[in-house]
């Protein structure tokens, strides 16, 4: 899940989320291909968020990535989109036309993270639609190591439409996502992420 930094920055947005959650983030480092810059809470089930910022940077303006977090960053922040991983992007590519995208990125102390990721442009046009990552990394160098198994998510909240999921996806499954409960909601406005609820040693959080 990626959250878009409100006003005051990552670092103040971040500390927010960690009280609700009652776990704390790591630096996940600067995107130099994305002009971007996260803070990342490890999950459990191999999930994590992160809260991103937009850097002073041309690529923040000229990636799709970065014009996506700058975007959702000037509206006031929030949850700016959602990730699936997938272990092959041939199909996706074939699909949408397009090749996947290199990033990486240093979290502190740790190695050098790479991934392909594609899609950004949809999650542009359209907040509801997740963009895809195929990690080229071993797991456990994942984003979600090491997780302390405290805190997962429950459920989504989307404004959108299960069958542009579904097309989006390329499948014809009734649950798109089969891992994930997603509730569906009529847009009132722009679709996407409404919410995200978590399961928390203190009970259920909704952010």
């Amino acid at each position: 899940m990626s959250y878009a930094s409100e006003k005051d920055g990552h670092v103040a947005t971040a500390a927010r989320i960690a009280e609700k959650l009652g776990i704390l983030p790591y630096d996940g480092g600067v995107h130099p291909r994305f002009g971007t810059r996260n803070l990342i809470f490890p999950l459990a089930d191999g999930r994590y968020i992160e809260v991103v910022e937009a850097l002073e940077h041309p690529a923040a303006l000229g990636t799709p990535f970065g014009q996506v977090v700058r975007t959702r960053s000037e509206a006031g922040g929030g949850w700016m989109g959602w990730v699936v991983r997938v272990d092959d992007l041939a199909p996706i590519e074939k699909r949408l036309g397009r090749e996947a995208v290199e990033g990486n990125r240093t979290p502190e102390g740790r190695p050098e993270l790479r991934w392909k990721q594609i899609g950004v442009k949809g999650t542009l046009a359209d907040p509801q639609l997740p963009f895809f990552v195929h990690w080229l990394c071993p797991s456990e160098e994942h984003p979600s190591a090491p997780n302390n198994g405290q805190v997962r998510i429950e459920s989504l909240q989307i404004a959108g439409n299960r069958d542009r999921l579904r097309d989006w996806l390329g499948t014809d499954e009734e649950k798109p996502i089969s891992d994930t409960k997603i509730d569906w909601v009529a847009p009132n406005g722009t679709p996407g992420v409404l919410s995200v609820t978590f399961e928390t040693p203190k009970g259920l959080v909704t952010i």
